[in-house]
């Protein structure tokens, strides 16, 4: 769709960082040939690629400390990788860089009962956590949809969440200690196994830094006990308002379910003949509402839900009978975005967040876009949180689609800040949404992302030019979107 072609190098370039990486890393962690790296030429947001000029997978912290400073050294740009699963282009390549996947750093290192924690190396995958301490009686909280085939490393740079991420948090709240390296080839440890840390807590700054700040190695993770019991209660609704405000409703009564998620009509067409999980394919809005914990609180909860659910206008309740009909339930609202390949050729996530009270308007504000663009949109989201998850559908052989998919995605995105939420909840800004950053912030506050930045990266070579955008492509953005005092002018100097 939109491969970015890569400013060309020179091949004699290309074998000078090769043989210098080759020289402290096994030839077989070394990769140049395309038929090599074209595997790493995107993450999940395909529609972006870049075919990368060198790709690294260090087998040891030690070897990542060795890549770093050959590259450091010779001023070469790097893109850290985890599984690649990520939403927002986070891991496409940079032109003349390398990146660095840690995916065979994938060992889980110990695991303790009694302090309730595991050590892995960011390789891991988020599942694998869960099931290696399922004998232990214990689980790792966040559950991004991905969790079959995302990294531990890939969820600490994008701070992922899940499902389940409004009880239980998301990242940030369920890891206690990462290891990293710096550009300059030091190892760091932030956080730490006690319930504080000393000083400033650089644990929070850096996950969800988007491979900015450094190279995680290693990551302490807290373990929880599996609850006694869990049921999932599915509710329809006939009109997508009186469901959004029912998720504001639940969180005013008190109660914090396990998941709280909302699905719309296009979602739930989408998805049942994919895993027939029994929705009501003409609700115009889904909930699932879960509980969990000791038998007799589960019970209690669930009663208290159905009664505000009831209350709101529901048209139809039904409560999971046992494990397996909770999966049930739960795998349509995961397996939603494989499912759009049914009904679509392409579909474009968008990622935003927003108070729970304007979920109702932010959806009526979606179905007006749908006419203004001519594509079609299915919402699946966090509800609970208000972390939206819109899926743009269109087809990319038809000319211009891709390309109104982009500015109707812009426009969701645009409208979170204006009610009062955020561009991202989970998925990172990448290159996804640099844009809306210049909406978000303003420059005062960017310059302070900065400065973070190079207090840990000085010359600016861990992937460079995401995430925080500089002041010449607010400039350019301003001369359609004037945010924040942003001005109109694109000479301005890059910052």
């Amino acid at each position: 769709m939109n491969a970015i072609s890569a400013p060309s190098f020179t091949a004699e370039y290309q074998r000078t960082v090769v043989d210098a990486l080759r020289a402290v890393l096994p030839e077989r962690s070394v990769l140049f040939d395309e038929e090599d790296t074209r595997p790493y030429e995107c993450d999940g947001l395909a529609a972006y690629s870049r075919l990368p000029m060198v790709v690294v997978l260090p087998e040891s912290e030690e070897q990542v400390i060795a890549a770093l400073k050959v590259c450091n050294a010779l001023q070469v740009k790097i893109v850290p990788r985890g599984a690649g699963t990520g939403l927002s282009g986070g891991a496409m390549p940079i032109a003349d860089g390398v990146v660095l996947s840690t995916a065979r750093m994938n060992r889980i290192l110990s695991m303790d009962l009694y302090s309730r924690t595991a050590v892995v190396q960011p390789g891991v995958r988020n599942l694998a956590i869960s099931e290696a301490v399922a004998p232990l009686g214990l689980y790792y909280a966040p559950d991004p949809s991905s969790q079959i085939a995302c990294s531990i490393g890939g969820n600490v740079a994008e701070n992922s969440g899940g499902v389940h991420c409004l009880k239980y948090g998301l990242t940030v709240h369920n890891v206690m200690r990462v290891r990293m390296v710096t550009i300059e080839g030091d190892v760091v440890e932030l956080g730490g196994t006690a319930l504080d840390a000393p000083g400033l807590d650089l644990l929070a700054v850096f996950i969800g830094s988007e491979g900015m700040l450094g190279v995680v190695t290693e990551v302490t993770v807290k373990l929880i006990p599996k609850p006694q019991q869990a049921r999932v209660i599915l509710a329809s609704f006939d009109d997508v308002a009186r469901g959004g405000d029912a998720v504001a409703k639940v969180i005013a009564a008190g109660i914090i379910p396990a998941g709280l998620e909302m699905m719309d009509k296009t979602s739930s067409r989408m998805v049942e003949p994919f895993v027939k999980a029994g929705y009501d394919i003409d609700a115009e809005a889904l909930l699932l509402c879960e509980s969990d914990g000791i038998p007799e609180e589960v019970d209690e909860e669930i009663a208290r839900m159905i009664a505000v659910l009831e209350a709101s206008g529901a048209t139809a309740i039904s409560v999971s009978r046992d494990e397996a009909e909770r999966l049930k339930f739960w795998s349509g609202r995961k397996n939603a975005f494989p499912a759009a390949g049914r009904i679509s050729p392409d579909y474009y996530c968008i990622d935003g967040t927003i108070p729970r009270r304007a979920l109702a308007e932010v959806l009526l504000g979606i179905q007006k876009m749908e006419e203004k663009y001519g594509l079609r949109c299915a919402n699946v989201f966090h509800a609970g949180d208000g972390n939206l998850h819109p899926l743009i559908l269109f087809d990319a052989n038809i000319a211009d689609e891709f390309h109104r998919a982009e500015l109707f995605g812009a426009e969701i995105l645009e409208m979170c800040v204006a009610v009062g939420g955020t561009i991202t909840g989970e998925h990172g800004v990448g290159l996804e949404k640099i844009n809306q950053m210049c909406v978000q912030f303003s420059r005062a506050e960017m310059d302070v992302f900065f400065g973070v930045k190079a207090a840990f990266d000085p010359p600016r070579l861990l992937n460079p030019d995401k995430a925080i955008p500089t002041l010449q492509r607010c400039a350019e953005y301003g001369k359609m979107h004037v945010r924040r005092g942003m001005l109109k002018f694109p000479d301005l100097p890059r910052f």
